[in-house]
């Protein structure tokens, strides 16, 4: 399978222009400057920036060009420390990954669509030649984390009108497009055939999720704050606690021999469907988030970056770590000080 040059190893900017307050102060203190800086030190090659239309677009879908100004400062910074840039749609008018944020409608309502459209067109007006006269490259990913199943025909058909209209801008910028149950490995199958060269599958992994996300309340009823969960558990006590806490979400682990654990062989097993897709279509393939919560212990920690890093580079799957700071996965917090030299060289 091919390899997405420029965007194997990247980390998200989660927290900032996204699943934020939207404040002024958060947009000025939570990330700045010198933490593109630290990015390019680490040896990633790019960023992923998860913006929300919050911060470009006004209720009524008027564009603040104070927004649009603060991606350019964004873009900068990226120019100035070689690094690249995926600039993901994480909320849309009508949409979001998070029910929290009580956005309805956006699948049946064609006004959200358009709006969807030419909030697109002017994203890929302002920001499709950011680099341009340099190294440095801009990828665009439509939407962040199509979640029902139910929304997968309408979704492709968007995509395809999406990725239609900016094509007038941007004939040759690369598009992201993921499926639904939140980009999941075992939905790649069920997007659209690539519609150009420069298209690329998405998918998100935090698999096993009873182990990435031990701890975090909001992945089941019956996930308490203070569970803990060793990764070098055996695939019957995933399978028994998974179904305890979160309920099966993903591959099923009775596929798996029940005395045996999470290995490389886990994670080759999980991909492959999505590889055999990518390679039969030539799509290049993407993972826009994975990481481990802060709750996990540091040696799981790294153990787990090691393994599913292994297969990433094995298959040629760019990819961009969840995430950069806080938000329960910050990967810059002081906690990781002395385990991050190790820990970067499998993100």
């Amino acid at each position: 399978m091919k390899a997405f040059s420029g965007f194997m190893h990247g980390v998200n900017l989660g927290g900032w222009y996204s699943q934020c307050d939207h404040s002024e102060e958060r947009y000025n203190d939570f990330i700045k400057e010198e933490d593109f800086k630290t990015i390019s030190s680490w040896g990633m090659d790019h960023v992923r920036l998860p913006i929300d239309y919050n911060l470009i677009e006004t209720a009524d879908g008027q564009p603040i060009e104070k927004g649009y100004e603060r991606i350019r400062s964004a873009a900068k910074w990226c120019k100035e420390n070689k690094l690249n840039m995926i600039l993901d749609l994480h909320k849309t008018a009508g949409f979001s990954f998070d029910s929290g944020e009580k956005e309805t409608g956006f699948f049946d309502n064609p006004a959200y669509q358009e709006r969807f459209y030419s909030l697109w067109e002017r994203l890929a007006s302002n920001f499709a030649n950011i680099f341009e006269g340099s190294s440095q490259e801009i990828c665009f990913e439509l939407l962040n984390e199509v979640t029902d199943q139910s929304f997968c025909k309408k979704w492709n058909e968007i995509a395809k009108n999406c990725i239609q209209r900016i094509r007038k801008i941007a004939p040759t910028t690369k598009i992201l497009v993921g499926s639904y149950w939140n980009n999941s490995l075992a939905s790649v199958k069920d997007l659209d055939q690539p519609y150009d060269e420069n298209i690329v599958y998405n998918f998100h992994c935090y698999d096993p999720l009873l182990f990435t996300h031990q701890g975090a309340p909001w992945v089941g009823p019956n996930m308490n704050t203070d569970f803990r969960f060793p990764l070098k558990s055996s695939f019957a006590e995933y399978q028994k606690k998974t179904d305890e806490k979160v309920g099966q979400i993903g591959i099923s682990f009775r596929m798996f021999d029940q005395n045996a654990t999470v290995d490389e062989n886990y994670f080759e097993s999980i991909f492959a469907e999505a590889v055999k897709i990518a390679e039969e279509r030539n799509v290049l393939l993407y993972c826009g988030e994975y990481g481990v919560i802060d709750r996990a212990s540091y040696e799981d920690s790294l153990e787990w970056y090691r393994l599913i890093s292994s297969v990433f580079n094995k298959h040629g799957i760019g990819r961009a770590a969840w995430t950069y700071k806080e938000m329960d996965f910050g990967l810059s917090d002081s906690r990781l000080d002395s385990i991050r030299p190790q820990l970067v060289k499998y993100l």
